[in-house]
């Protein structure tokens, strides 16, 4: 730790080298000069939040895992939210249930008794 006695164990995990908050300006123009340097479309510092969990629930991450990640304290805030994401979702729910409903039984004679046998 080069910062010495100066240093303040705030345990952030994001912080400057004496262990302090970083201010929000300096970490806005950090990101805004990084996005700059990269050529990717610019972005909102807050819009990473969204693109995150965006990317999490397109990907197929249940909507609990996200919302922890979050921070939000409900599920709900983060369903209403991001459930226009999850694109054909009422579409996926009904194939579910009907393969579950309509699963044909293997023919495995090892898990099958017989209640009368003949």
């Amino acid at each position: 730790m080069k910062a010495g006695c100066d240093y303040e164990g705030k345990d952030l995990v994001c912080a400057i080298s004496t262990g302090g908050f970083i201010l929000p300006t300096y970490l806005r123009t950090v990101f805004n000069r990084t996005i700059k340097k990269s050529e990717i479309k610019k972005i909102s510092f807050h819009g990473l939040r969204h693109t995150h969990a965006t990317l999490l629930l397109k990907s197929g991450v249940h909507p609990k895992v996200v919302q922890e990640r979050l921070g939000h304290r409900s599920i709900q805030t983060t369903l209403d939210t991001y459930s226009h994401i999850i694109l054909g979702i009422q579409e996926i729910a009904a194939t579910s249930i009907q393969k579950s409903l309509y699963k044909k039984p293997e023919n495995n004679s090892e898990n099958v008794y017989e209640i009368y046998p003949k």
